[in-house]
């Protein structure tokens, strides 16, 4: 009886603890933006600490920090975004964004690490009658493959989101028209939450 609690309970360790994140959009157009800088007309806007739960633990473990951007373009005349408007830290050395299909294959979550949850697969429960009997019941064929499965599908489904919301907000290379405003996500080499600065060239 008590290996059968002790299982159960690994079980639920397990099942808890290493399950797939879903992915909660960043929706940049809706954030409210606290960090500002403007330099010659034209405004920058943007927040750090977008991600959660697996994403938020990959952007610590590959130093990628992804920054939501409102720029706001009030100069006289039309610019690019990585030509004319460039970003920088603080202490004025520039920023070299990561393009945002290399910020999906770091931040991604892996859905073929699921795969262990077939480990459960031989696994029973050993039940023991009144008359000195015992039953076993096969509750890793269920559990095994649902497992797999249900978290399988997740991190699938959650990262499609999250490339999705990528590519749409891909701001590298956008022409930023005079009296418009675009927003963006961008992908920063960075272990911490350095204070950002918008430079014109």
């Amino acid at each position: 009886m008590k290996i059968i609690k002790i299982t159960l309970l690994l079980v639920s360790i397990i099942s808890l603890t290493s399950c797939a994140s879903s992915y909660k959009m960043i929706k940049p157009k809706l954030i409210n933006y606290v960090s500002k800088n403007e330099n010659k007309g034209v405004k920058l806007e943007y927040k750090y600490d977008l991600l959660s739960k697996k994403y938020a633990k990959k952007e610590v473990k590959k130093g990628i920090k992804l920054v939501a951007v409102k720029i706001t373009n009030e100069s006289d005349k039309d610019l690019m975004f990585g030509r004319e408007i460039k970003l920088t830290y603080e202490n004025g050395s520039e920023i070299v964004a990561v393009e945002n299909t290399k910020v999906f294959k770091s931040l991604k979550q892996s859905s073929a690490s699921y795969l262990f949850y077939l480990l459960l697969t031989p696994m029973n429960l050993y039940t023991s009658s009144s008359n000195g009997s015992s039953n076993s019941i096969p509750i890793g064929l269920i559990a095994g493959p649902c497992l797999t499965a249900g978290n399988m599908i997740t991190a699938g489904s959650s990262n499609k989101k999250f490339k999705t919301e990528l590519l749409e907000y891909n701001i590298n290379g956008t022409l930023i028209k005079k009296g418009e405003i675009k927003y963006g996500l961008v992908g920063v080499k960075s272990d911490s939450f350095d204070a950002l600065k918008i430079k014109l060239e």
